[in-house]
């Protein structure tokens, strides 16, 4: 098990202070609000500090917030209660977690990596989770994110590119997807020019 992968290392990052990523929603959900719309549940996957299952929530989502460090899900819990929101928490390991079926109405996947054979696993079973027709709008890094060294995983094995996800999401109605460069402003974690990947589908 590589530290990444390991709930105790994401317990000390998450332990300080401020909030790792800042507590502003990512940018790339934020431009694709226009696929939600308020009442909708959904589930957002490794959401730590609960930075976007926040912003949803302010949007009128029913959210799910799933992530395996404790410690992030408090700090979540408490920016929600000073936002005013409602945020369900759920604190599991996405590679063992007895997923749901077609019970949400949106997925949200933003810089969650895996290893190759969990990320398939937790790909296939975020895209069951959702319901017929639903959205699941996903944003990662590409192995080109390597060269800029401005977040991310070190290991090209749990870097997504666009091949990577039209694999893993071969029986979505992909919508979108691109590698592209953009400029991150995500607190300390993210921060600086960096290589992408992003998703938009729709489940069978």
């Amino acid at each position: 098990m590589t530290d990444s992968t390991d709930p105790a290392f994401w317990d000390a990052r998450y332990r300080g202070a401020g909030f790792l990523y800042g507590t502003r929603p990512n940018a790339f959900l934020v431009e694709s609000a226009y696929l939600l719309h308020p009442g909708m549940r959904i589930l957002v996957v490794g959401d730590g500090e609960g930075r976007n299952g926040i912003w949803l929530a302010e949007q009128g989502l029913k959210v799910v917030s799933v992530d395996f460090s404790p410690v992030a899900l408090q700090k979540a819990t408490k920016l929600a209660l000073d936002r005013g929101v409602r945020l369900t928490t759920i604190c599991a390991d996405l590679t063992d977690w007895v997923w749901p079926v077609a019970e949400y109405d949106a997925a949200a996947a933003v810089y969650l990596h895996l290893p190759p054979a969990g990320r398939r696993e937790v790909h296939r079973r975020l895209l069951a989770a959702v319901k017929s027709g639903g959205p699941i709008l996903l944003e990662g890094f590409s192995p080109d994110q390597l060269a800029y060294g401005t977040g991310g995983p070190k290991s090209p094995d749990m870097l997504y590119d666009a091949d990577t996800l039209r694999r893993d999401f071969a029986d979505a109605a992909i919508l979108n997807l691109e590698e592209i460069v953009i400029q991150l402003t995500e607190g300390a974690g993210h921060s600086g020019e960096s290589a992408v990947v992003r998703l938009v589908a729709r489940a069978p």
